[in-house]
Order: structure tokens, then C-alpha cells, then sequence
């Protein structure tokens, strides 16, 4: 290659180069001097969120919320991926995304593979009503007949219609963990999986399945459908489907007043709304356009957590939010979703950070009003208390006694604690405990024998775990209601198992 071929070369080389540079630079440089030659000057950056479309992240990313943080100097961006956790955590791993929303079950199971790579430092709400399982009422009146049932072999079995990956699919599998339903195993035929709580509802409405899980506004349009019936509902629930915000590790660290920039303009916004709850339904129905009969059932399912509720109870001395971390870990566990705790270390401390509620706590001119009070139980009588509705029994290992007495064992102490953790999770419905006998001995003694047995149970639940005493009720049955004998079972056993504590919970 000659001397004037390598000249001609290298000027076409440099031609190339001089017009790639102006096609790949040419508009960023354009935006650059936009930029700086008007208000957007100001501007800090933009804050990306993965969402989706539950009722109680609206005020997250509402035009009032994108107002406060523009003036702030940050732009808003909400970016609803339809409720893809997986994608949503590697978008937040990868830098994609600043922040993320999700339920606390969810992170857990969905975060994992990602080595959680946000840490929670809000929590946004709780569902209280939001979700329910509802059944058709010629076949289904209560949590224990749909346990009966599940425990057919034939074509009758039960059929469960609801959403995978969903908090749908964690209240079943949270109600099947408490009260023993075998709701939990994926390969037992009962799952009719769908995309979504509408067509888990169609599916109930044609006959298809007999029970479903739904989210709201499908809750209300079931249960206007006649003879389906709500078996149980998130607003009895405590600590159950808790949603939280979640901040990228890194970005925390490196821009730690962006982030308070969105948590102060967050709490602000919730604080408005909450006064002025017709302008919350105004700016819903224009970014929804539901009618306000949706609006009104969606926004009666959810609970928001103000700020003085983050910093008091969910971030403070209680700890409730590591309550309910350990409470969905434990159910996930017992789901076989994990084999052991996940976390880092299996701390759930490594997934919070409480800074940044602490620091609003120091800045924030504004307040929240706490949430309500524990509620109260009026005292009822022997006969008002035959009249209540049952829920369902709950799933618990044996108390036991010394032979013959209403003495507690040494080891029933562990199992009262696992019963009052199961109750705690159900916090508005009434308990009756019952006792029972084996079907020997002298039916009058039997009886005295088993109610002394309730009311230690009761009493140490109203003693060790500041249970309202006018919400639980003691009663002894002796041997008048034994089980029915499970096929292929030894007598032996049968008869071990007869001698028991049941724990019902019932409603108004």
C-alpha cells in the first residue's frame, strides 16, 4: 500500500469517525444545552419506581407526588411492569430502577435470586379487605367444611381458583398454614391457576371452581353475586399482606438526598390525601377512569401506614416490621417455598434500613395521626356466644397434660406460643377454646375434666398474651364430640387423639 492510498484511508477513517461522533454525541450534547439554557437547569435527575397497579401505591405516584418532588429538582417516573417481581428486582439490581414497591412475601420469595438487592424504608400499607377468599355457599359455609372437603380423593375435590406470584396465592397459603388446609403443595390437583383476580372470578362464576381468591374490586362484584360468601378477608388480618418501599442498595449510598427528597414528598402527599380524601378519589378516577363505587371498594381494602406509624410501631420499639417479615419467612418456609431463611445471614435486619425514617422523623414539620386502638370486646353470654358464626379451627400441635388433671406439661409453653402467634394474626375475631376427652371413664367427670382444660389454655392466653378477656370463651364438651376415625387408622392412635384442645375462632 502506497503513501497517498494510506492518506486517502486515514481521512475516510477520520470522516467515519467525525460522523459517528456527531449521529451518538450530537443528542446528548443538544439535551445538555437544553438543559442549561432553561428551568430544567435545576433539574437533579430522574427517579424511576417499579410499580403496578394496586390501589395503595397511587399517592407513591400520583400528579400530586410528581408536583412536590419537581419542585425538589427530581423528575418522577412510576413504571408498571404488571406485577412481574422477577423482572422488577433485576431491573432494580441492574441500576434500572432507584426503587421498587412489593409486598413483603413477595421481596422475600421473588428477591432471593437476586441476593435482595434493595433494602425496605417505608411501609406503604396493609391490606385490610383488599383480598379474600369467597366460595359458593351451597358448598362451602366456613374454613372447616372447605378442609373436609379438600380431603376427598374423588372428582368432587376441591378446585381453588387464584394468581400465582400474588398476594392472593400468600393469603391462601398463610390460611392454609394456620388452620391445616392442604392448600400449600403445587402437585395436589386442587390449583387452577389464573392470570389475574377477574378471571379467577369468572371461573367462580361459571361454575368452574367453588372457591377463589380475589383482590378488590373483584371481592365486591362476588360477593353482590348470590350465594357466594366471603370464608375470610384481609381486613381481619394483622401483619399479613404488608406493603413496603424498597430502595437499590448502591443508590442509597451514593444519593442518600434523593431519597429523602421522595420519602418526605411521599409522606406529605399521604398526609393530603388523608385530609382531603374527595381529591384523592378525584385524582384516581381521572388516572383510572373507574366509576367511584370501584374506587370507594378498592380504597376500603387498604390501610396506608403514615409516618408517625412507620417510625412508631413498624421502624420502632415494636418492630412490626420485623414481625412481618418473620412471620411470611416462616410461612414460606413451612410452604417449602425455601428450605432455610434466605436472608443474608437469615437477619432480617439486612433487608431494612431505618435511617431515613429516622432522619424525616427530625426534619418533617408535619404530622400523622396514629393508627386506632386495639378493639374491644364487649362481654357476651353463654348464649350469645352459641350464636356467633365460626371462621375456622385452627391448625395447632397437642397441649398436653398431666394424665388426669388440667396441669399443663413443662413443654406446653412452646405450643401456647405458637397458638398465640397464629391467634395474633387474626386479631378481630372472637376464640372459643374447647376442651375435649377420650370416650372412657365417666361421662360427668369427663366433662368437668375438659372444661377445667379449656379455661387454662384461655387463661394463660388472656395472662401471657394480653388477649381481651371478653374476647375468649372456654368451654368443655368431655367425650360427647369425639373426631371421626381417619381411614386405616389404629385404634390406638384414635384414641391419642382424642383427648384434646381445639381453638375456633368465630364472628359476629
Amino acid at each position: 500500500m502506497n503513501k497517498h492510498t494510506k492518506i486517502f484511508l486515514g481521512i475516510i477513517l477520520l470522516g467515519v469517525i467525525a460522523v459517528l461522533s456527531i449521529k451518538f454525541l450530537q443528542p446528548g450534547w443538544i439535551e445538555k444545552q437544553q438543559k442549561s439554557t432553561s428551568d430544567a437547569i435545576n433539574t437533579k435527575g430522574t427517579i424511576r419506581i417499579g410499580v403496578d397497579n394496586w390501589i395503595g401505591y397511587f399517592p407513591l405516584c400520583s400528579p400530586k407526588m410528581e408536583d412536590k418532588l419537581r419542585k425538589l429538582g427530581y423528575l418522577l417516573q412510576c413504571v408498571d411492569d404488571q406485577a412481574d417481581y422477577e423482572s422488577r428486582f433485576q431491573k432494580l439490581k441492574d441500576g434500572d430502577l432507584q426503587f421498587a414497591v412489593a409486598t413483603i412475601d413477595s421481596y422475600l420469595i421473588n428477591g432471593a435470586k437476586f441476593h435482595y438487592p434493595g433494602t425496605i424504608v417505608a411501609v406503604i400499607d396493609e391490606s385490610k379487605g383488599g383480598d379474600a377468599i369467597v366460595a359458593r355457599q351451597s358448598v362451602f359455609v366456613d374454613i372447616d367444611s372447605l378442609k373436609e372437603n379438600s380431603s376427598k380423593t374423588n372428582s368432587s375435590k376441591t378446585k381453588i381458583a387464584f394468581t400465582p406470584a400474588s398476594p392472593s396465592e400468600h393469603l391462601l397459603k398463610s390460611v392454609s398454614e394456620h388452620f391445616g388446609l392442604p392448600f400449600t403443595s403445587r402437585h395436589s390437583g386442587w390449583q387452577v391457576e389464573t392470570d389475574g383476580s377477574s378471571q379467577a372470578l369468572k371461573k367462580l362464576q361459571s361454575g368452574k371452581v367453588d372457591v377463589a381468591v380475589l383482590w378488590e374490586p373483584d371481592v365486591s362484584r362476588a360477593l353482590a353475586s348470590p350465594g357466594i360468601i366471603k370464608l375470610i378477608g384481609t381486613e381481619d388480618t394483622d401483619k399479613l399482606i404488608v406493603d413496603i418501599l424498597l430502595v437499590e442498595r448502591q443508590y442509597s449510598g451514593k444519593h442518600p438526598e434523593a431519597v429523602n427528597s421522595l420519602m418526605q414528598s411521599y409522606f406529605k402527599t399521604l398526609q393530603e390525601y388523608t385530609q382531603q380524601p374527595d381529591e384523592l378519589r378525584n385524582d384516581i378516577k381521572t388516572s383510572t377512569k373507574l366509576d367511584k363505587q370501584q374506587i370507594n371498594n378498592m380504597l376500603n381494602g387498604v390501610e396506608w401506614a403514615t409516618l408517625t406509624e412507620n417510625r412508631s410501631l413498624w421502624f420502632g420499639n415494636d418492630e412490626d416490621l420485623l414481625d412481618s417479615i418473620n412471620i411470611a419467612m416462616d410461612i414460606l418456609i413451612n410452604n417449602r417455598d425455601f428450605t432455610t431463611n434466605p436472608l443474608p445471614s437469615s437477619d432480617p435486619y439486612s433487608i431494612t434500613n431505618r435511617n431515613f425514617i429516622s432522619a424525616l422523623r427530625q426534619t418533617a414539620s408535619y404530622t400523622s395521626a396514629t393508627k386506632g386502638s386495639k378493639r374491644g370486646f364487649k362481654k357476651l353470654g353463654d348464649k350469645e356466644w352459641s350464636h356467633l358464626k365460626k371462621v375456622g379451627t385452627l391448625q395447632l400441635e397437642p397441649i398436653q397434660f398431666r394424665q388426669g388433671t388440667a396441669l399443663m406439661n413443662d413443654g406446653s409453653s412452646q405450643e401456647l406460643n405458637k397458638l398465640a402467634k397464629k391467634i395474633q394474626r387474626y386479631p378481630n375475631f372472637r376464640i372459643q377454646v374447647s376442651g375435649h376427652t377420650g370416650l372412657s371413664g365417666d361421662p360427668q367427670e369427663n366433662l368437668k375434666l375438659s372444661s377445667g382444660r379449656a379455661q387454662v389454655v384461655a387463661q394463660s392466653l388472656v395472662n401471657n398474651y394480653q388477649l381481651d378477656i371478653n374476647q375468649i370463651h372456654a368451654v368443655g364438651y368431655g367425650s360427647s364430640r369425639p373426631l371421626k376415625k381417619q381411614s386405616g387408622e389404629s385404634s390406638r392412635t384414635y384414641k391419642y387423639r382424642l383427648p384434646r384442645v381445639e381453638i375456633t375462632l368465630l364472628t359476629e
